[in-house]
């Protein structure tokens, strides 16, 4: 992999500037794309904007911005915040101080154009040089995300189609499944999600199947996929039945690993009611778990407080309840006489103290 520095000039950085629908944001006589696939929208502030320029302007460095060299077109990898507000100025899109570009003495244009920028330019290299490259250099300003990382690597038709679909603020994929996803849509987490489920369902890593299919003309697979888990998890979980906890689930591995089985929504409402009354699972999202696969680690199931502990340990005089050994109080657990999973409470009636030993025993028979 070859990475040169790059000197150039706001001069020609800004040659060419154009921000439309139609031609995206482009820089640097055309052959920069200032907002890839993989990157966010403009989110500088006003004061995070004009900084810039008055950096510039007292000929103070900036920080240094990163390119992609693609067979001689560019694409920012880090700066575009940067970029933009530089072209933006110069191009009279705002004004500092009530003056714009256009209001300044010649000389202080002139100073302005030939400022120096300082650029890193990545070309060649296998997918993983790059990868590792983009870890490193990720250190400055508004961070790129874990996806949007992978964006920069992997980018293609395939990449252009599913950002359609996953990465716009307002999007199909958030338009049908925001209530289930927790995502920053427009920084790539809703695409991160989409693709971390069908990767789980193809045992594979994310990486793993952006490269295969980085060069195919759609994303119909991913989108496909992805309605299916929404639909599925919206007939299990009509929307009467919608509770907050629902929200930011696993559901593509509980499709993969459940889909398959025939369950009824009404039967499975009245598990998830009865559970939410229950004082006992204190996390609540964790049912939507556990009426799957039945384990109550998701539930994270309420232990006896130590005033319980204590006064069981007394009662038994500090003898384990099953082999009669003495121990330490430290040295015993609480444990459920009738075990939550068959109805016992986590309440003193049904504590009784049992050693590491005997405990771990009596949990295998469960």
């Amino acid at each position: 992999m070859k990475i040169e520095l790059k000197d150039v000039t706001i001069r020609e950085l800004a040659e060419g500037y154009v921000d439309n629908l139609e031609e995206g944001v482009k820089a640097y006589g055309g052959k920069l794309d200032v907002r890839p696939a993989y990157q966010r929208d403009f989110v500088y502030k006003d004061a995070q904007r004009d900084a810039v320029i008055d950096s510039i302007r007292k000929n103070f460095p900036l920080n240094v911005m990163y390119w992609v060299d693609n067979e001689g077109l560019y694409e920012v990898l880090d700066g575009q915040q940067r970029t933009i507000s530089i072209c933006q100025f110069v191009k009279g899109y705002f004004s500092i101080n009530d003056k714009n570009f256009e209001n300044l003495e010649r000389d202080q244009q002139e100073q302005i154009l030939n400022y120096h920028l300082q650029v890193y330019v990545c070309r060649d290299g296998t997918d993983s040089e790059k990868l590792d490259w983009f870890h490193i250099i990720n250190i400055a300003g508004e961070e790129l995300s874990e996806q949007e990382l992978r964006n920069a690597n992997y980018r293609g038709p395939w990449l252009n189609a599913a950002k359609l679909h996953f990465s716009k603020r307002e999007n199909p994929a958030r338009a049908i499944g925001d209530k289930y996803i927790k995502a920053k849509w427009e920084r790539q987490e809703g695409l991160e999600t989409a693709l971390s489920w069908i990767a789980d369902k193809n045992k594979e890593t994310i990486e793993g199947y952006m490269s295969k299919h980085q060069n195919e003309p759609n994303d119909n697979e991913l989108w496909a996929y992805y309605q299916a888990v929404i639909a599925w998890v919206k007939m299990l979980f009509p929307d009467k039945y919608y509770r907050e906890a629902m929200k930011g689930k696993n559901w593509g591995k509980l499709y993969n690993a459940y889909s398959g089985q025939n369950r009824d929504a009404e039967e499975i409402e009245k598990e998830v009611s009865k559970l939410m009354d229950d004082d006992d699972a204190d996390n609540k999202s964790g049912i939507y778990d556990y009426i799957f696969d039945k384990q109550e680690k998701h539930l994270n199931i309420r232990d006896f407080d130590k005033s319980i502990k204590r006064k069981v340990y007394e009662k038994q005089k500090g003898l384990c309840k099953k082999c009669k050994e003495h121990f330490d109080f430290e040295q015993m657990q609480a444990d459920h006489i009738k075990p939550w999973s068959k109805g016992g409470k986590t309440e003193i009636s049904n504590c009784q103290l049992l050693c590491q030993k005997c405990n771990a025993e009596k949990s295998d028979k469960y």
